[in-house]
């Protein structure tokens, strides 16, 4: 099972588009996993059109973003339970808000966002994954996006990084 990872695409409804190396890095994927910050709900749309898409809404998103997602929920995928959240608040890090958003369930994988902070750590055995972001790099020197790989138990995740096209 291979899963597109991604967060904080901040498309507006004026700028529709997604990056050639975001687009093409997700092709064959069998799902793709967004931890919100859309911000217009054609990503959603766009990326459904690669592959079945679980996502969160995240703090930039409008009510209909997060009336039709939710803002935290724990999917399973292969075996896996996968805790999605954006991981904006107030206190802590986000990691560690994002890894608090799940004290009291077997999860396996947390996936979060919202500091467009690439991140792969492993946490009292639960992997916590930050794709970055493909759109808005902030402060870092390039765009992400990641995949995570199921192989029976075994769980791999990668960041996959470019420039602007």
């Amino acid at each position: 099972m291979i899963i597109g990872i991604v967060s904080d695409t901040h498309i507006s409804s004026r700028n529709r588009y997604l990056p050639a190396h975001l687009l093409e890095g997700l092709q064959g994927v069998d799902l793709i996993v967004h931890a919100g910050d859309f911000c217009d709900w054609w990503v959603y749309e766009k990326l459904s059109e690669l592959a079945p898409v679980e996502a969160v809404a995240g703090n930039n998103d409008g009510d209909d973003i997060v009336e039709r997602l939710g803002l935290q929920k724990i999917i399973e995928v292969a075996g896996k339970r996968i805790g999605l959240v954006h991981g904006d608040g107030w206190r802590g890090t986000t990691p560690d808000r994002a890894f608090n958003t799940f004290p009291n369930e077997a999860v396996d994988i947390i996936v979060f966002g919202h500091s467009h902070t690439p991140l792969s750590e492993i946490r009292e055995d639960i992997l916590l994954f930050n794709p970055g972001s493909p759109t808005d790099k902030r402060r870092e020197p390039r765009y992400s996006y990641g995949k995570i790989i199921i192989e029976g138990d075994q769980v791999s995740a990668e960041h996959f990084f470019f420039d602007k096209e």
